[in-house]
């Protein structure tokens, strides 16, 4: 169908959480007409992610302590990290902590930066810690954006790239209202999170589904390291999908409903005791620490009861809580209106990705007129990623691509054109498909994965792909966009999905976040990045 390009701009980002924000502000400060799209509101994503309780930023303590900061990524990243993409990330984190002082966003300090409980997730030490107040942050961006005119286009969900001789030159959208229009633009900035849409368990917003990266690779970019995802502990009940703070694990018990008895109760006391002072230490799953086998055995009771382990607290975390733990329970009750005293029901849920879009030290992915930053990206991360530097990648790659995105498209002159041809289908049971896709990746994709399980979810796909083949009709008229979005967000789910499940297949070993029930130890030969690629589908190797 051919859609009018209704809204034009110089660079359009796809995304608003701090990432595509970052990416917004800088562009407009290098003059360019800037548009920001999000598909709920400005200020979303997992950056304003609200079973949280803060927004940790980590970054080195001084210019010395970089060249460490860099040594220790690469070491968690197990040889998955770009070590170029490191040196970018570290150098800037200093720049981008001063940009969000001097934008007057309020940044909480830690009053016992020595505690141990401020180490950063993975780290060995005490880095620059910094927590955003997410309230002030939402403000301040806002006002900024206003003040730079940027256009904002909030519940406005992209569906397609439009390409011009091989470069990105707009995209199709649903907006708010419902009707489609189509955006034109010179250069676009992808910045629209993880992967946590493809499961049916996710600690993360509904607008994280994955798009962005979909839409890139059909568009000519690659996918990079995307096996390794973080998986973590979060509430069923109550206040679902409440991230469970892992420094509370020491000071935990862990019960079956139905019995009360320990999850544990076959492990000998010094090895609970070891395992849980190490899993203490970290808030993803790992099998590169000793703490391993106790998210095993969390998902495993997972998927025997989905109302997941009863989580009660011993009375020694009454007595002397570090600053970090008080201030988690402080807004445990603040926020969820729970006590230390509330039992917790707990599961392990997807997280944030550590892989993503390849993308160069300027954000460039290889497709002219496309950058992209933020979670939608890899490459900075490895099979680990710290924790903290989320927000850290977001803000620095976020500067970085919006102002070689703007750079690109004053490169760009000639004629625009009024209209764009898009095709867009919309697939009878789509909603219920995606549900099937979610629930397949829960028990295929998570903490536990092998090649049985991974081939298994491939031969399903292929399935639902055939079904939506015979069942699926184009759009010839803006009118019938019911079930348009969930359409849309079922196509990404199939692709991605087979993205993962082919990864997690090649890579015959345990690495990270990658956990193979059939190849547990990790093997040398494997120390090398798996690539995803569109060629008529989706094609996965080895770099």
């Amino acid at each position: 169908m051919r859609l009018k390009n209704e809204i034009k701009c110089d660079v359009l980002v796809m995304g608003a959480g701090i990432a595509g924000i970052m990416a917004a502000i800088s562009a407009a400060e290098a003059g360019a007409d800037v548009c920001i799209v999000s598909g709920t509101r400005i200020c979303s994503g997992s950056s304003f992610y609200p079973g949280t309780w803060g927004l940790g930023l980590v970054g080195p303590e001084s210019e010395a302590d970089e060249e460490d900061l860099k040594s220790v990524i690469l070491k968690v990243g197990e040889g998955m990290a770009d070590p170029e993409l490191v040196s970018v990330l570290v150098s800037h984190i200093r720049r981008g902590t001063d940009r969000l002082k001097a934008f007057g966003i309020q940044l909480k300090e830690a009053e016992n930066k020595g505690e141990k409980e401020f180490i950063p997730c993975f780290d060995y030490k005490n880095r620059d810690w910094h927590g955003i107040v997410k309230d002030s942050a939402r403000e301040v961006f806002l006002a900024r954006l206003e003040e730079l005119g940027v256009r904002c286009f909030p519940s406005t969900r992209i569906l397609q790239f439009i390409m011009t001789d091989g470069r990105v030159s707009g995209a199709a959208a649903l907006t708010e209202k419902g009707g489609l229009t189509a955006f034109s633009c010179k250069s676009l900035v992808v910045a629209s999170g993880g992967l946590g849409g493809l499961f049916q368990y996710r600690l993360n917003t509904d607008d994280v589904t994955g798009c962005g990266q979909y839409l890139a690779l059909r568009a000519g970019a690659k996918l990079v390291n995307i096996e390794f995802m973080q998986m973590m502990p979060g509430y069923l009940s109550p206040a679902p999908k409440t991230i469970y703070n892992e420094k509370v694990f020491k000071y935990s018990n862990f019960c079956r409903q139905e019995t009360g008895r320990s999850i544990f109760e076959d492990w000998r006391k010094e090895d609970l005791e070891e395992r849980m002072e190490v899993r203490s230490t970290h808030g993803p799953f790992t099998t590169r620490l000793p703490s391993a086998p106790v998210d095993i055995r969390l998902f495993t009771e997972f998927l025997r009861n989905p109302r997941g382990v009863t989580v009660t607290y011993r009375e020694s975390l009454r007595e002397n809580q570090p600053e970090f733990i008080r201030t988690y329970f402080e807004w445990l009750k603040e926020e969820k209106h729970l006590t230390i005293d509330d039992p917790i029901h707990l599961g392990i849920f997807a997280h944030a990705s550590n892989g993503g879009i390849r993308i160069g030290p300027d954000g460039s992915t290889g497709v002219p007129g496309l950058y992209a930053c933020g979670e939608a990206t890899g490459g900075m991360h490895g099979a680990d990623r710290l924790g903290g530097l989320s927000t850290a990648n977001g803000l620095v790659f976020g500067e970085i691509a919006g102002k070689a995105a703007a750079g690109w498209s004053s490169s760009i002159s000639g004629p625009e054109e009024e209209w764009a041809e898009v095709l867009l289908s919309v697939i009878p049971n789509a909603a219920s498909y995606l549900k099937q896709i979610q629930e397949m990746n829960f028990e295929c994709a998570m903490v536990i994965r092998n090649g049985a399980r991974a081939e298994l979810a491939l031969n399903r796909l292929e399935r639902i792909r055939e079904l939506c083949r015979c069942e699926a009709g184009y759009l010839e008229t803006g009118d019938d966009t019911a079930g348009l979005a969930v359409s849309c967000r079922l196509t990404v789910a199939l692709h991605l999905s087979e993205c993962l499940m082919k990864a997690i297949l090649l890579r015959k070993e345990s690495r990270g976040s990658h956990y193979r029930w059939d190849y547990p130890e990790k093997k040398e030969n494997f120390s090398k990045r798996i690539l995803s690629v569109w060629d008529d589908g989706v094609k996965t190797g080895w770099e």
